[in-house]
């Protein structure tokens, strides 16, 4: 059987090896000036020079993000219940309460008409997710939060480099997050950046990341330890240098899949988008699973699913979900599927991808 093509694979290169190297020879590994400078280099690159805090986390990102807005207790954030945990986690780390809206079918972001029907008198703000590296609807969005008087914010984690109308991803909301986990489009090991429209969240995103002080023992608030170290910071400032040419690999990947996938659904691209490809992610209607089993017991391809259970299924976020009804979320649940996009794949894997899915499908008919 031919070599196995993983669903994602991180690329660490030399390059990243040498700066790790270049940070523990100068005897400075923790938050320092790796850190400032990869701060400075990320806004120019991805958010028209705003403001950024590095973190040590996404997951902390949203929280410190929400904190510094202004989110807590006895406030309601609206967000999908289709995406990761971390999203209505952050949410609920507030002490504010999550209120999870159903998502549009094709782009699996937020449905503006099911976020307006969610508004409350509690309601704080809005949180797409940008997901799968495909923008939200952020005109509409922003439209409905201005009706309301309400914050909008983004969950960018997989969406470096995504745009809507010439307008990057991150630069729309309050606050942004961007992840830097190893599977994500550039990463720094492990990590976060927070985006914020002001200077005011963004000092505050900077106090609680570091126990509440910019200063040395001058705390001004309860805060975290939620420093990104000098070591990661170099890693994430030579990914920078290469993520423009990755995020072309992954669309050209897509383009490929578009023109030669037989028998699923492909993720269309709405007017006026740039999708970046976190992951390329399909819809099989009929026995999704088996689908998955066969791509890599028959053809040893992976895939993912990404999610599984909606947000608002979760054990830990059920309970702020009390019979709620998202139909097009569980249909999503019950249907996605992410295949191999990642920048690493040769013409030969594209081809074995199309071919195993074409034939999976077609069995499937």
């Amino acid at each position: 059987m031919s070599d196995f093509i993983p669903p994602a694979k991180p690329i660490i290169g030399d390059e990243e090896r040498e700066a790790v190297d270049r940070v523990l020879r100068s005897g400075m590994v923790a938050q320092g000036p790796e850190v400032a400078a990869f701060e400075k280099e990320f806004s120019e690159h991805f958010v028209q020079g705003r403001p950024v805090v590095a973190v040590n986390s996404g997951t902390a990102g949203l929280h410190l993000g929400l904190l510094a807005a202004g989110v807590g207790p006895g406030d309601e954030v609206i967000v999908p219940s289709f995406t990761f945990a971390a999203t209505g986690n952050s949410v609920a780390l507030t002490g504010a309460t999550p209120v999870f809206a159903d998502i549009e079918p094709d782009t699996f972001t937020l449905d503006p008409a099911s976020v307006e029907a969610s508004i409350t008198s509690r309601t704080k703000g809005i949180m797409p997710v940008h997901l799968y590296g495909h923008p939200a609807r952020m005109r509409e969005l922003q439209s409905i939060a201005d009706e309301h008087g309400i914050a909008l914010y983004e969950d960018a984690a997989q969406a470096h480099g995504a745009a809507l109308d010439g307008r990057p991803v991150g630069t729309f909301g309050a606050f942004a997050m961007f992840s830097l986990y190893p599977t994500k489009n550039m990463t720094s090991g492990e990590g976060g950046m927070i985006s914020a429209a002001t200077e005011e969240i963004a000092r505050g995103a900077r106090l609680l990341r570091n126990q509440g002080m910019e200063r040395q023992y001058e705390n001004e608030v309860i805060g975290f330890n939620a420093r990104m170290t000098d070591i990661h910071a170099a890693i994430g400032r030579v990914q920078l240098t290469k993520v423009d040419a990755w995020t072309a690999a992954r669309q050209s990947n897509a383009a490929f899949l578009d023109a030669n996938l037989r028998g699923v659904v492909v993720p269309p691209v709405m007017p006026g988008a740039v999708h970046v490809y976190h992951q390329y992610t399909i819809r099989v209607a009929d026995d999704r699973d088996g689908f998955v089993r066969a791509l890599k017991e028959e053809h040893n391809i992976g895939s993912g699913v990404y999610y599984p259970i909606p947000n608002h299924r979760l054990p830990s976020l059920a309970h702020y979900a009390v019979e709620l009804d998202l139909p097009t979320t569980e249909t999503a649940a019950r249907e996605v599927v992410s295949l191999p996009v990642h920048p690493s794949l040769s013409t030969d894997d594209l081809e074995r991808i199309v071919g195993a899915v074409n034939a999976v499908a077609g069995a499937g008919a």
